[in-house]
Parts: C-alpha cells; structure tokens; sequence
C-alpha cells in the first residue's frame, strides 16, 4: 500500500491528483493489473471528473452547496460530512501498460470539504 499526502488550501475544493497517481502506479512496477484509490476521510472524497474545463469543479461545489444549505445542523462541521456523503470514498481503476486507464475527459479528483487540510489518499496497486 502506498500513502499520499495532498495538502488542500481552501474549505472547499477539487484537487486534482491524476499525476501523483499515475506516478504511484508507476512506481509500483506493475504493468497490468488494478489499482484501488480510498480517501480514509468524512469530509473528504476521491471521484472520476472532468479533466477540461476547470468551470466545472465551481459548477461540482456550488451543485453540493445547494443540495447542503447553509443552516445551523446539530454537529459542528455537519455540512462537510453531508456533502461528502453523496460522493464515493474510493475508485478502482484499470492499469494497462503501467498506466491508469482513463477515458479522454477524466481526471482523479480529490474533493475537500473541511479545509485547509492535509489529506491522505491510500493506493493499493495488484498485478493481474
């Protein structure tokens, strides 16, 4: 199992993480097999997203922001954990050529909802 440490910068965010990822399966050695990326955070999440247009990481958080109103909720950080629980906590990807396979307009995304932080995502890459 390998470990990164993203550093997030603002309360809300999409970072992409593509490039470490790719650099991890690399490192790994393996050519063919899958890789499976979990984000071991509540406030947190790793998703499949639109690599292109960078509109759409605003259009993404302000999408959640809607769907997670601003209002006084039992818990103190409560808006985080909502938000993160319409979004998935771990990806599993195809490796082919040591590479991920991804479609044209994909990229992996960490998705930070209570930062500033620093995040782990665990990566945990099996040849086939």
């Amino acid at each position: 199992m390998q470990k990164l440490k993203i550093k997030t910068n603002y309360k809300s965010e999409v970072v992409d993480i593509t490039k470490e990822i790719k650099e991890a399966v690399i490192k790994s050695g393996v050519k063919s097999g899958i890789v499976t990326i979990f984000c071991p955070h509540t406030t947190a999440n790793v998703i499949l997203f639109e690599n292109s247009d960078t509109t759409l990481k605003r259009d993404l958080l302000s999408m959640l922001k809607d769907i997670v109103p601003f209002k006084e909720y039992s818990h103190s950080n409560a808006r985080a954990h909502l938000k993160a629980s319409f979004l998935r906590s771990n990806l599993t990807l195809i490796i082919e050529n040591a590479d991920v396979v991804l479609g044209q307009w994909q990229g992996i995304y960490l998705i930070e909802f209570d930062g500033p932080r620093e995040r782990n995502v665990l990566l945990k890459v099996i040849s086939d």
